[in-house]
């Protein structure tokens, strides 16, 4: 491999980006072969406690290929709880009637980083100077009305710190976006490239797709798709279209194969299943498989916040349409 692979995450926007999405950056580093995958924008407590299901969806793809590989996942941000200044920064100027007019800055600086991510990209793109010099500008933008400190979370400091502990070393390093700006400047030659797209890179575009439903999508083609994949998340997937055709009698049949089915993985979708699983045994009638259900989503050591709530909100009364 070379010597160090450095690659931005983004997060719950990898879902957008058929060209880098989950499987994308897991491709990326089968090719590369790391010795350890370093973390860049991530506290030890944090990858240790789960705290990072919160903070990078991306880890529920690579955690796993790390552990069937016995890659080593070391997170560096020893400094990590200053991100949270960027929040209680953003509270204080609320507290504030002269404050009103610096949050309407910061929101036009927030809507300039979500339109550079909203654009299509790739691993070329986002390793190219004119990606990394949009993002410059934007961020430092940013650092300049507001200060490099608490406003972003002492963002430059940690992410020195971060580099510092790099020097020398090999392997993969992940980082959230802003974060990889200050790295891609440290470590310039560690930049993503060119990738061929895999046609597991396909597949997590399709299922990405689907999570993203909307009324203007080829529903047909999608459910031909998803069928031809036929993995858990891809069947769970299908009968969420199902259900938003009004089809919830077909959704159920689906489901009650993917309950059939090992569906532990990607973590997030237990909960889920379960959720859905018990508004659809509502609908049917099977109030006492549908209380089975939501309470299997807060038996879960951990499930999304969204499925959590369908349980709680179905076990107090059941589910309809």
């Amino acid at each position: 491999m070379e010597r160090m692979v450095l690659l931005p995450s983004l997060g719950a926007f990898h879902i957008l980006h058929p060209r880098y999405n989950a499987a994308t950056v897991l491709a990326i580093l089968e090719e590369a072969r790391p010795p350890v995958v370093y973390l860049a924008s991530l506290s030890p407590e944090a990858l240790e406690g789960g705290g990072w299901r919160e903070e990078d969806p991306l880890l529920f793809h690579l955690l796993p290929w790390a552990e069937e590989r016995g890659v080593p996942v070391v997170a560096l941000d020893g400094e990590a709880h200053l991100k949270a200044e960027t929040e209680a920064f953003r509270e204080a100027l609320g507290q504030f009637p002269g404050g009103r007019p610096h949050l309407e800055a910061m929101a036009a600086f927030d809507q300039a980083l979500l339109a550079l991510l909203n654009e299509p990209l790739t691993p070329e793109a986002l390793g190219s100077e004119a990606f990394l010099g949009r993002l410059r500008e934007v961020y430092g933008g940013f650092a300049r009305a507001f200060g490099e400190g608490p406003a972003t979370g002492f963002r430059a400091r940690r992410m020195a710190r971060v580099a510092e502990a790099l020097r020398g070393k090999e392997g993969a390093v992940v980082a959230e976006l802003l974060d990889y700006l200050f790295l891609a400047e440290a470590f310039p030659g560690a930049l993503p490239k060119a990738h061929e797209p895999t046609e597991a890179e396909r597949q997590r575009a399709l299922l990405d797709r689907a999570w993203q439903l909307k009324e203007e999508d080829d529903w047909g083609k999608l459910l031909e798709g998803l069928f031809a994949l036929g993995t858990p998340e891809a069947l769970y997937l299908a009968a969420q279209v199902y259900l938003a055709a009004g089809e919830w009698r077909e959704a159920l049949g689906l489901m009650e194969e993917v309950f059939r089915m090992d569906f532990q993985r990607p973590e997030y979708l237990p909960g889920y299943v379960l959720a859905r699983f018990g508004q659809l045994l509502d609908l049917a009638g099977e109030r006492g498989r549908a209380l089975r259900a939501y309470k299997g989503v807060l038996a879960l050591s951990w499930a999304p916040e969204e499925a959590r709530a369908i349980a709680q909100a179905g076990l107090r009364a059941p589910f309809r349409l």
